[in-house]
């Protein structure tokens, strides 16, 4: 079917419905600069309408009575359905924000619906309530229950997967969502709101509505939400935060990162100059968890820093709807010169630009910047410091095993990180002196059985695997004396 560009409503209750202003967000296409269409801004009347329903939902009807076995079955009918709309998804994705195609296809359209079905398992194998043994008493009664109804906040750089990281293990709880999308990919969310519609998901159990971020402020802070879910900036989860200290209310924070590839000196230099795509310029660098922080060895430091600058000048540059492109452009203007003042500071610095430092020729319309590295730079440089989310790589030499690891740790963040060895005995011992919350052996890629998540400025909390049902349960305990 036809992707649909210019959308008039918000999918609220399980309906479409007409907005409360008549405010209208722009979507450009990323690569042509050109105008695709108009979808509502929401307001907080819009956000009272759709945390009432997901209220409702919770409350009262089909999915406040439904058991663990009919969610998942309810869920496997929305994956099924959502697998249909994959080609429409996919370049929703890459038309919004830039991501190539090779890429929206397997992440924003494969993995994501994978999500679904991995908490539809789940979800019918939930544990019941269980009795354990009591010092004082006879014994005590421990239950689960759903949180309730969850602000989900996503952000532009991978919308889908994002959303279904929250969506998936929420419903799996029995919780129901109110989702505001980033206005920079919103066309996303409609496609989900149909299969959701399709699939006959109850109404109120998923919402969506698109707005900016004094409004998002206002359903982070709504009297009916019960638990934020955010994942964005480490400034916004900061604010969100603070809202949610201040009201004592559950919040899980997916944040930024400045992660670290600890190439060790018995390295297979060729497999991380292959591996350096998906590692550390995935989705054209603007992945939370890159790893763009290339720490080497002094002993072998010009020959990765050769292979790594052959690596990122070979990689194509062009229409992320093009299978063959590597790199597509940044999600909007502004965020590529966010990125451009960012190469601007480094070589100011004296970083030496030894691939990429501009934009691309041949492309007088999109907002392309070319893979930049940097070589001879210090760990206290603005571009090893500094979460730029573009495609732009340091490489930092150090003497010693010791010292990459203490330049690894010496960071305000701790998301991702990657270590390559030949040994992979050596490898997980150097990984687990890592300071964060995940890390890879010879590349990087986020498995969905297995918590994800930061520590210091990256975050609070987990995504991924069974562990983050628990984030939407609340438990308690009922002590039997007699």
């Amino acid at each position: 079917m036809a992707l649909e560009t210019s959308r008039n409503a918000f999918f609220i209750g399980g309906e479409w419905v007409k907005p409360a202003s008549d405010r209208r967000f722009e979507l450009i296409n990323a690569t042509t600069e050109q105008l695709i269409g108009h979808v509502p801004e929401g307001s907080e009347a819009d956000i009272d309408r759709a945390v009432a329903a997901a209220r409702r939902a919770f409350e009262v009807g089909e999915w406040a009575n439904a058991s663990a076995a009919q969610r998942s079955e309810i869920m496997l009918r929305y994956f099924a359905v959502l697998q249909k709309r994959a080609g429409d998804v996919a370049a929703a994705v890459s038309m919004q924000n830039g991501m190539p195609i090779a890429l929206s296809g397997p992440f924003e359209a494969g993995l994501s619906f994978g999500l679904l079905a991995y908490y539809a398992q789940l979800a019918a194998a939930l544990p019941g309530d269980e009795t354990r043994e009591s010092q004082m008493g006879k014994s005590t009664e421990v239950s689960r229950a759903p949180l309730g109804v969850v602000a989900a906040i996503v952000p532009w750089n991978f919308p889908v997967v994002l959303a279904m990281s929250k969506i998936g293990p929420a419903l799996a709880a029995g919780c129901t969502l109110v989702i505001k999308p980033s206005p920079g990919t919103v066309l996303d969310s409609y496609v989900l709101a149909e299969a959701a519609l399709e699939a006959g998901v109850p109404p109120g159990v998923i919402n969506w509505v698109a707005a900016d971020r004094e409004v998002g402020a206002y359903l982070v802070s709504h009297p009916g939400v019960d638990k934020v879910a955010f994942t964005g900036s480490t400034a916004a989860g900061r604010a969100i935060a603070r809202t949610c200290g201040e009201l004592l209310r559950p919040v899980s924070l997916e944040l930024g990162g400045k992660s670290a590839s600890i190439i060790l000196d018995d390295a297979d230099i060729g497999a991380v100059a292959q591996g350096l795509p998906m590692t550390s310029l995935m989705n054209n660098g603007q992945t939370c968890y890159a790893c763009t922080r290339i720490l080497a060895p002094a002993s072998r430091y010009k020959e990765i820093v050769d292979a790594i600058a052959s690596t990122a000048s070979s990689l194509v540059v062009g229409n992320p709807l093009d299978a063959q492109t590597h790199v597509g452009p940044m999600a909007s203007s502004l965020h590529r010169q966010r990125v451009e003042g960012f190469i601007a500071k480094g070589k100011a610095e004296g970083g030496k630009v030894v691939a990429g430092g501009g934009r691309p020729k041949g492309t007088e319309r999109g907002w392309f910047v070319q893979p930049t590295v940097f070589a001879d730079v210090s760990n206290s440089s603005t571009v090893a410091r500094e979460e730029i989310f573009g495609p732009v790589l340091a490489i930092i030499p150090y003497n010693d095993e010791a010292e990459a690891i203490r330049l690894a740790n010496d960071s305000v963040y701790g998301l991702g990180g990657s270590v390559w060895s030949t040994d992979p005995t050596r490898a997980s011992r150097v990984a687990k002196q890592v300071q964060t919350g995940t890390i890879g052996i010879n590349g990087y890629v986020p498995s969905v059985g297995s918590p994800f998540g930061g520590i210091k400025a990256s975050g609070l909390g987990r995504e991924l695997g069974p562990e983050a049902i628990g984030g939407y349960q609340q438990f308690k305990s009922t002590y039997v004396m007699g």
